[in-house]
């Protein structure tokens, strides 16, 4: 793989075990040789994964609709800042720079793009692995939620298989690398109904 997209909170969270991972992550992108598409900002978990993968020699480029420029905080050391006009603008961008996502904890807008990237491989948009970085545990009850979706008829076993979830970084990259999207279509056809 040779970039990855980060999606991530511009906010911190209270723990200090969420900066340090998004720290890890950017210097592991980087050691590894795989560029960091991230969105652009300087603060949060936005600004600790950029730092961790520059820190490491990474390449980084940042995505960042104009109308955030200022609220978000442009990064001032990236390697290169794409600015774009719209939210949507900003994830078709980071879609076509990356070959793979990554979701480290945030709020609305993490969880917002992550299953944005997701809908688009469920609808066979894309054949990218699609992974949440589970620090701290964070996703257990959004992994937990997916699964009753699956046990009440509303996901099919194999979607749910789309999303790699990890604790370790290494192990998660491993299994991006190694990932394969399932064949089985979201489509129901007219006898299914």
């Amino acid at each position: 793989m040779n970039g990855i997209t980060v999606f991530c909170g511009s906010s911190s969270g209270d723990k200090e075990v969420y900066l340090n991972t998004a720290r890890l992550l950017g210097n592991a992108l980087a050691e590894n040789n795989i560029k960091l598409i991230y969105g652009g900002a300087s603060v949060g978990l936005m600004g600790a994964v950029a730092d961790g993968a520059l820190e490491a020699g990474g390449t980084v480029i940042g995505v960042l609709p104009r109308f955030l420029e200022a609220k978000e905080i442009a990064h001032e050391g990236l390697s290169e800042l794409v600015l774009v006009d719209s939210m949507h603008e900003r994830k078709t961008r980071m879609n076509e720079l990356s070959e793979g996502v990554i979701a480290l904890p945030g709020g609305f807008g993490t969880l917002e793009e992550f299953f944005e990237m997701l809908t688009w491989g469920q609808l066979g948009l894309h054949k990218k692995p699609i992974a949440l970085l589970n620090v701290n545990h964070f996703y257990d009850t959004l992994l937990t939620f997916m699964g009753n979706m699956v046990d009440q008829g509303f996901l099919k076993h194999e979607n749910l298989k789309m999303i790699l979830a990890e604790e370790n970084i290494q192990t998660l990259l491993e299994a991006m690398k190694t990932y394969s999207a399932p064949e089985t279509v979201k489509w129901i056809d007219k006898k299914s109904t």
